[in-house]
């Protein structure tokens, strides 16, 4: 039996909600032992900065550059993931000297696989010196180097959690920002890749109309009608005629063409473009799934639960959350941080070809120690 490692994970994700924080104990293969997880929300002015770190790596052409308000934000994110961390181990009465290692996700504010760039801000340097603890970071960037799309990373931590399932094939659908979809086959084989939008441009949208950036309980669109006609004009985008793997940046769809529809009923096409989206990825895995385990933000918003029960659910095929396969949702991606964290330190490979799309699998992350 592999020694077990205690890591923390850490995610930052696209819906900019706020830091994931979640302990776990594994070998960074089959054994995982889940532990404490926790959330520490965004501020309004945090939230602030890092939508215009996200308008400003617009510009980007290097993964090296930090020009102006994103040197800042860099520095600002990684103070905040410190405190989170401090504040977590303070919570749960642990000491730094238990964690063998942090995975540290940082801030993704540019991904363009096609020409090869992914910028995750987070300084890991900075981050393993002040906690005193090894941090792996930059975990992308290899894979995008040889070639593969970047992203999703989750599926072998996905992979691990799935073998206690008593169906398969399974998809665990993490619905962040971005979402995305892990099918695990029978024999362990695995595929993945971005599925479309997941709360991003609804987020964006409830925003602009509301004094909540999210579409609480679902409400909003609950009390909307789907626009049949910008909801075809989003699903022609030729991504979902593309063959997996692949990926999205967060900023690779706007809502332009719902321009002039009243907030419910925008909510209303964007809620159920998530779940088309979804739907239409369900047809690019050998085997339809027979669980559907929903994860991320978008298992608590009702209405979209409602929408992908109503795409995806058959005599054969069943929707859950992942409170209700006996997972944590919204600790998830933190925990699989620190699962990859634990594999880079073990050279073990993180990405594979069916999902990401690089030509062998890739092993990845950059380590700072203190």
């Amino acid at each position: 039996m592999s020694k077990l490692l205690t890591a923390i994970g850490l995610m930052s994700g696209t819906s900019l909600d706020g830091i994931d924080v979640a302990l776990l104990r594994t070998d960074g293969e089959e054994q995982v032992e889940r532990g404490p997880a926790a959330t520490y929300p965004y501020r309004p002015d945090q939230q602030a900065l890092l939508h215009d770190a996200l308008a400003a790596a617009k510009s980007l052409e290097a993964r090296e550059q930090r020009p102006g308000i994103l040197g800042l934000a860099e520095r600002e994110l990684t103070d905040w993931h410190a405190e989170a961390v401090e504040r977590f181990l303070g919570e749960h009465g642990l000491e730094a000297s238990v964690i063998d290692v942090i995975g540290f996700h940082g801030q993704t504010v540019i991904h363009r696989p096609e020409k090869r760039l992914t910028v995750q801000l987070g300084l890991g340097g900075a981050l393993a010196e002040r906690l005193g603890i090894p941090v792996v970071y930059d975990m992308r960037a290899a894979d995008v180097a040889a070639g593969g799309q970047g992203a999703p990373l989750v599926p072998v931590y996905h992979r691990a959690l799935a073998a206690a399932l008593p169906e398969r094939p399974a998809a665990l659908v993490n619905i962040g920002g971005v979402a995305n979809m892990t099918w695990v086959g029978p024999e362990g084989d695995l595929i993945a890749f971005d599925t479309g939008p997941g709360n991003a441009l609804l987020n964006d949208w409830c925003e602009r109309f509301t004094d909540v950036a999210y579409d609480r309980d679902g409400a909003l669109g609950a009390r909307g009608h789907v626009a049949a006609d910008a909801l075809a004009e989003l699903l022609n985008s030729t991504f979902f005629a593309t063959a997996a793997p692949k990926s999205l940046d967060r900023n690779s769809f706007n809502a332009s063409t719902l321009d002039g529809l009243s907030a419910e009923d925008g909510a209303a096409t964007l809620t159920r473009f998530t779940a088309e989206a979804v739907s239409a990825s369900s047809k690019l895995v050998p085997n339809l799934p027979r669980l559907y385990i929903i994860c991320g933000g978008g298992r608590l918003n009702p209405t979209l639960m409602r929408d992908l029960r109503n795409l995806l659910e058959t005599s054969d095929s069943k929707v859950i959350s992942a409170e209700e396969a006996g997972f944590n949702g919204d600790s998830m991606e933190a925990e699989a941080w620190a699962y990859l964290a634990v594999r880079s330190l073990k050279g073990l490979p993180i990405t594979f070809p069916g999902t990401t799309g690089a030509p062998q699998p890739q092993s990845g992350g950059l380590i700072a120690r203190p």
